[in-house]
């Protein structure tokens, strides 16, 4: 006890320094800075440079680890060096070492906040992917709390949220659609990301903009030392990376890019345009970025993204020729300055842009009398973002690390843009367009305060602010996390937030197409709130793996769907009256609940993690089931996924996962009626031409059909060999390797006797992919 007082009494020492890779002198963020002594640390933040304050004692034991990378440890021996920069080596042995009387690191019984989950990407880049193309946002399904779409669908719903609640962003920018391949693929390169972080509770105040989660994702920055590349050769897609120095140790560049060759593979299988199959599909995506360390305080980085898909289809008749086409796409840029004004305090502005846009065209050219008539029709839709970003973060002693910043951000929507044309030119008419400018604000500060070994907190508040021609909303947001460290490295946790979301997504499948579309906030549509508790056990044990435990319980409130049978379209334009978009909307509330466990391992030569989620989620809309409350979609009661990666040798690695879930709620119907007969009636599909019979279904229950449960297995072996320089990894996967038959859709459907009488209503269960082989080459120099 005495020894205690008189530690705290001698004058504290601030250490400082910056992280970097070794060779390429790339910063690391996420490291973890440690006094094993006096069980105190800190991360280095986005540009790789920490501060931290401690009671001098000398000699001071300094130890830098990060997942992937080599342990260092240095010892200060006198107050003369308080600037430590550290260089880490990538890399860990593939054998267990135990040192004895060697402090371990604790990590998830460390830290302050709830639900915070960081995905080293050496890891990511072993997991087996479909069609080899490895994907982020796959391996953030495997996650617990986090339920996946469809079959092979990368979209991403948390604890209860749609796809439209969950922030992602690529160095600070927005992706507003993160798919390709109508959801099968993400539009993240692996080989061009740096680090993965999913935040879906105990939200930190700098956070805003959403209900569910954040997903944080930085790009890499280029090699400062050596010019090098990397390239893969897959099925369906090949990318290529190339990085190297501007000036050597003071700039860097990074490209990297990816193409999906899916078209030539559609082309050479089309048995002909009368087939009516995607001729000319795909996408394609472009990351860069270019770095540049202006002094030992200044560092720039300039990024950006640019991708696309697009399907094209024709069939060709005697007499006419009809095609349709499908196309979205995204782009990002980020200007990004950092400034450190002393050892305690430093500073980040950012500016931000962001568009994603989405086009459906069809067109038929029709020939009468020797002359082509043009028939068109395009529906397009966009949303621009121009946003300007700062951050302070202040080290005020020992104990509290402020954070304070804003982030201004002017929107453009345009919703619905519906051109059409009849005519022998083609030339367009325009029939209908509109764009919404909004501007969405936010000032913040938050504090991480320490106030004993045992005790950590972050608390925050967060205000929000968007302006509409017709309204403005003024919202505060307060946040808390804290954390109770017991011995044994056990901790338990809690945390508070209020979230609030001033953009919206109307999804009519909810399975987040591109065809969805992003609308603002309104006077007659209020801004989406939520607000979320949570409570949860960690354990980090001496063998490197951790135990979470977590409970949480969250509200939604204003959240919006299509009315039964609506849709955007300007349904006014045809019937002369004077409709607005929101009148085909309803808005209702949302409960989601349940618990998450999380067993993971991030050393040695097996590592992975097993999850699993219990939850419920229910909505509830006076416009939909009649007002009473249904689960939605992606309701799952049971969640369980299981990873792992194991180095049989250096040169050898096996991979394996598990995924099982509860089938997903849908709506179809429980009967079908025939009525009417012998009035046949052409203008109505649901009659019957011939016998005038009418179809009519009887739904019952809005979801109230449960699906199969959903499993499947995917292995992965890599073959590694290094020479010198140059490196190579073959990679044979399975997808879905005992061939389960998941189901994709759901139809019913009638048989017909000669008589042309529906005598039987059947189910029938779709399935998308069975087992599917992979193969792929990556190359590295």
């Amino acid at each position: 006890m005495f020894a205690a007082i008189a530690l705290h009494a001698q004058d504290p020492v601030t250490l400082s320094g910056t992280v970097r890779e070794i060779g390429n002198r790339k910063p690391l963020s996420g490291v973890h800075v440690y006094l094993p002594a006096l069980q105190t640390g800190t991360t280095t933040n986005e540009v790789g440079f920490y501060t931290l304050t401690a009671p001098a004692r000398y000699p001071l034991s300094v130890v830098f680890s990060y997942v992937g990378y080599k342990t260092i440890t240095r010892t200060l021996s006198s107050a003369n060096k308080q600037t430590i920069d550290i260089y880490l080596n990538p890399g860990q042995t593939l054998t267990e070492v135990s040192v004895k009387n060697q402090p371990v690191r604790s990590l998830e019984s460390d830290q302050a906040q709830l639900g915070r989950i960081g995905l080293p990407m050496a890891q990511l880049n072993k997991i087996p992917a479909l069609l080899g193309e490895k994907d982020v946002l796959k391996v953030i399904q495997l996650l617990p709390g986090v339920q996946k779409g469809s079959e092979g669908n990368a979209g991403v719903y948390v604890r209860g949220g749609g796809p439209d609640q969950n922030l992602i962003t690529v160095d600070d920018a927005v992706v507003y659609n993160p798919s390709h391949l109508l959801g099968f693929f993400s539009v993240f390169n692996g080989d061009a990301l740096k680090n993965v972080e999913l935040t879906k509770g105990g939200f930190p105040a700098r956070f805003g903009g959403r209900l569910s989660s954040v997903i944080e994702m930085g790009m890499k920055e280029g090699d400062k030392e050596n010019l090098h590349g990397t390239g893969s050769i897959g099925l369906i897609a090949s990318r290529f990376t190339l990085e190297g120095p501007l000036q050597k140790g003071k700039a860097s560049f990074l490209v990297s890019a990816r193409q999906c060759y899916l078209g030539v593979l559609t082309q050479l299988i089309s048995p002909g345009p009368e087939s009516g199959i995607p001729s000319r599909s795909g996408f394609y995506d472009y990351n860069a970025k270019l770095s540049f360390d202006l002094g030992p305080r200044d560092q720039v980085y300039l990024s950006g993204y640019l991708g696309a898909d697009q399907f094209r289809s024709q069939r060709v008749f005697d007499d006419r020729t009809l095609e349709a086409g499908l196309g979205w796409g995204n782009t990002t840029g980020t200007l990004r300055w950092s400034h450190r004004f002393s050892k305690r305090v430093s500073a980040h502005t950012a500016l931000l842009f962001s568009q994603y846009r989405m086009e459906v065209s069809n067109e038929e050219i029709a020939t009468a009398n020797q002359a082509n008539l043009v028939f068109q029709l395009r529906y397009r839709s966009s949303i621009r973002d121009f946003s300007l970003k700062h951050d302070l973060d202040l080290y005020a002693g020992s104990t509290h690390q402020f954070r304070f910043g804003f982030q201004v951000t002017p929107h453009r929507f345009r919703p619905s843009a519906i051109v059409s044309a009849a005519s022998e030119t083609g030339n367009p008419s325009l029939v209908s367009d509109q764009t919404i400018p909004v501007i969405e604000s936010g000032v913040y500060a938050e504090d991480f305060w320490q106030p004993t070994d045992r005790w950590r907190l972050n608390a925050g508040l967060r205000v929000s602010h968007y302006w509409h021609k017709n309204a403005q909303y003024v919202r505060p947001e307060p946040r808390l996390s804290i954390a109770y460290k017991l011995p044994a490295n056990w901790a338990i946790k809690g945390a508070y937030a209020q979230m609030n979301q001033y953009v919206h997504m109307l999804s009519s499948s909810g399975v987040g197409l591109p065809t969805d579309l992003w609308v603002p906030t309104t006077d007659r549509v209020k801004p989406q709130q939520s607000e979320q508790v949570a409570m949860g056990l960690a354990k980090d044990f001496k063998s490197g793996v951790a135990l979470t435990v977590e409970g949480y319980h969250k509200t939604m409130r204003n959240n919006i769907s299509y009315r039964e049978g609506a849709s955007f379209l300007p349904t006014g334009l045809v019937t002369g009256e004077s409709v607005r978009w929101e009148d085909n909307l309803t808005a209702g509330r949302g409960w989601s609940y349940g618990a998450e466990v999380m067993l993971q391992k991030k050393t040695g030569r097996l590592t992975g993690w097993m999850g699993y989620t219990l939850s419920w989620t229910q909505w509830q809309f006076a416009d939909l089931n009649g007002g009473r409350r249904f689960f939605p979609r992606y309701d799952r009661r049971h969640d369980f996924s299981l990873v792992g990666v194991y180095e049989l040798s250096r040169r050898i690695t096996l991979s394996g996962t598990w995924v099982y879930g509860t089938g997903q709620a849908l709506t179809i119907p429980l009967a079908r009626y025939a009525t009417g007969g012998n009035n046949p009636d052409h203008s109505n599909p649901s009659v019957s031409p011939f016998t005038g019979i009418r179809n009519v279904k009887d739904y019952g229950e809005k979801n109230g059909f449960r699906g199969e449960a959903y499993h499947r297995m995917d292995l992965s072996l890599q073959f590694h060999t290094r020479r010198k320089m140059r490196g190579s990894v073959w990679e044979l996967s399975v997808y879905n390797a005992y061939n389960r038959r998941n189901p994709f859709y759901y139809s019913m459907e009638g048989k017909v006797e000669i008589d042309n009488k529906p005598s039987k209503t059947v189910l029938y269960r779709y399935s998308l992919f069975p087992v599917v082989p992979t193969v792929s080459y990556t190359f590295t120099f």
